[in-house]
């Protein structure tokens, strides 16, 4: 690989790229170039649970031990073939009331977002129509992230106590982990409010807590959290993102959000049982094909 700009053809997309050798991963020594080949090689599989949702880039140009920034707005970069949608940001940190938010459509602007460093890919759980309205969700997540000294493999019991609640409910729960320490479960649904879906998880997660008060918390204060999960159902906002599927994570390692069995989550005695790198991840679909095919079904439960 060379640090020279080359021009490459991706889909019948001209794209130039350059320092494909640069380390972003120092501890493994995971380049540039080989998150753009990830990206690619997993394209099948993400760009379905990405595609018609805005997203959000998080970019990190000199590796993951770096500065890191969030960007919204691409307009004022993005190729004229990338497309984007414009969604209003009122209480944006930069002060716009509006952003053009890029679309993950097809291969090349996966590569394009890749190029960039977006090593990290965040989604909400809504999509836009064909011409850019928002529709209310159609996805209900629930983030589980541990307390210290907990770990993902508290996150598990919890997220099989989620599992039966839900199912009660008629909703069914799909697990994937988050690539950093906790797991996340997710739930196709049909809504007709914007804010239906974290009024249910709101009211979900403090009921686990009044049952589980020794390992369940669903506030987000810090002090209540210690050796404890967090059941953070404040993702369903829909000004939140979350960690898409098959995304890489800016961790000291190239980890990913990983779709699992819930046999591996019933089985899992130590973190590493559910910590997957970019390569093994390939293997899984190769094996296992996509085990959040369920949440593209045009079928699902109303909430």
């Amino acid at each position: 690989m060379t640090d020279t700009p080359t021009l490459v053809d991706v889909g019948g997309r001209r794209l130039r790229m350059s320092n494909l050798d640069k380390v972003f991963y120092p501890e493994s020594g995971f380049t540039k170039g080989q998150v753009i080949d990830y990206y690619v090689r997993v394209a099948p599989v993400l760009l379905p649970h990405v595609r018609d949702r805005p997203l959000t880039l998080k970019r990190y140009p000199n590796g993951v031990e770096a500065k890191s920034f969030f960007e919204k707005n691409v307009s004022g970069h993005a190729p004229d073939w990338v497309r984007t949608v414009r969604i209003e940001t009122p209480g944006s940190s930069k002060g716009a009331e509006s952003a053009d938010f890029a679309l993950v459509q097809d291969l090349p602007t996966l590569v394009w977002a890749a190029h960039l460093a977006s090593i990290e890919l965040h989604v909400p759980q809504w999509k836009v129509g064909p011409r850019g309205g928002e529709r209310t969700p159609d996805l209900l997540v629930f983030d589980l992230d541990p307390g210290e000294p907990a770990t993902i493999v508290e996150c598990c019991e919890v997220a099989s106590w989620l599992r039966d609640e839900l199912t009660e409910d008629g909703l069914t729960a799909y697990p994937k982990t988050s690539g950093s320490k906790g797991l996340q479960l997710y739930a196709p649904v049909r809504t007709r409010s914007a804010g239906r879906t974290s009024e249910y998880a709101k009211e979900l997660a403090e009921r686990l807590e009044s049952a589980h008060p020794d390992l369940v918390v669903s506030r987000m204060a810090k002090n209540l959290r210690g050796g404890k999960v967090l059941i953070d159902w404040s993702q369903n906002n829909p000004k939140k993102t979350t960690i898409a599927p098959y995304s890489l994570r800016a961790r000291p390692a190239p980890t990913v959000s990983t779709p699992v069995k819930w046999d591996e989550v019933r089985s899992c005695r130590r973190p590493d049982d559910l910590r997957f790198e970019a390569g093994e991840v390939l293997d899984r679909v190769d094996d296992l094909g996509d085990l959040f095919e369920p949440l593209l079904a045009d079928d699902r439960p109303s909430l």
